[in-house]
């Protein structure tokens, strides 16, 4: 049976609601992790605070930051354990347990810091995200991890127009990190199912036309462990979603 993991960077839940729930609809993900939802959960709309027919919750405290996770009742009939780690500050990270026939799952939705205005805290933040997964990894657990990390892999995942060599986001030490995060048995899916493409963006800067001409970096992911992984069947950039400056980001995996 298919389970579809989608991730997106909402850029502010209630400037996107109608966006959310239309996307919901056509698309029915079976998981849906947002981020930067920029909201605390009274203060938004009912109908996508208690999204109809999924398990939810909302990570936020109305700042700029702020995550959601939400899992089709469906695909999950068992309530989940949701929880964020001891590790998070400003409301990054939220995290559901899953058991069920499909063995024990951990799915997440992360927003890592930029980076731009306290680089070290965006350091100890993926430091910790990478302990975490390897907690997990050690405790027997899947993951399924999605979300903006705000690091572009490789020179690859950066348009060449916007490739910088002292740019945060592309910096030597933030991609040794992430090397890290995935030395914890995870796999970038999107990038191991399309592996020689150099036009796979999931940002654009929000001027110029750069969306339209795909000119972005790619900082969207959707990480699995190695078992899952092997068993991911598509992956997909949602480009044509939302007014969000982050396209949505899907993985459907055969479980």
């Amino acid at each position: 049976m298919p389970i579809t993991f989608a991730t997106w960077n909402v850029n502010g839940i209630r400037a996107r609601s109608e966006q959310f729930l239309s996307w919901v609809e056509r698309d029915h993900p079976d998981v849906v992790g947002l981020q930067e939802i920029k909201a605390s959960p009274d203060k938004i709309a009912e109908p996508v605070c208690n999204l109809g027919g999924y398990w939810c919750y909302w990570h936020g405290t109305g700042g700029y930051s702020g995550v959601s996770l939400h899992l089709r009742r469906e695909a999950f009939p068992e309530e989940p354990r949701f929880y964020h780690p001891a590790f998070d500050h400003e409301t990054r990270i939220v995290a559901a347990d899953v058991t069920s026939d499909r063995g024990d799952l951990t799915l997440a939705s992360v927003y890592v810091p930029n980076g731009g205005k306290d680089f070290a805290a965006k350091m100890e933040f993926l430091e910790a995200l990478e302990r975490w997964a390897g907690e997990l990894r050690a405790a027997g657990r899947r993951l399924i991890l999605g979300g903006d990390l705000n690091v572009a892999r490789t020179d690859q995942d950066v348009h060449p127009k916007e490739r910088k060599k002292n740019a945060i986001g592309q910096l030597p030490e933030e991609r040794e990190r992430f090397a890290g995060l995935l030395a914890q048995g995870l796999v970038d899916v999107g990038r191991a199912l399309d592996p020689e493409n150099a036009d796979l963006f999931t940002w654009w800067a929000p001027w110029r036309n750069l969306r339209q001409r795909n000119i972005g970096w790619r900082i969207d992911y959707v990480l699995a462990s190695t078992p899952l992984a092997e068993k991911a069947t598509a992956s997909r950039v949602l480009a044509d979603v939302g007014t969000s400056d982050h396209a949505p980001v899907t993985a459907t995996f055969e479980v």
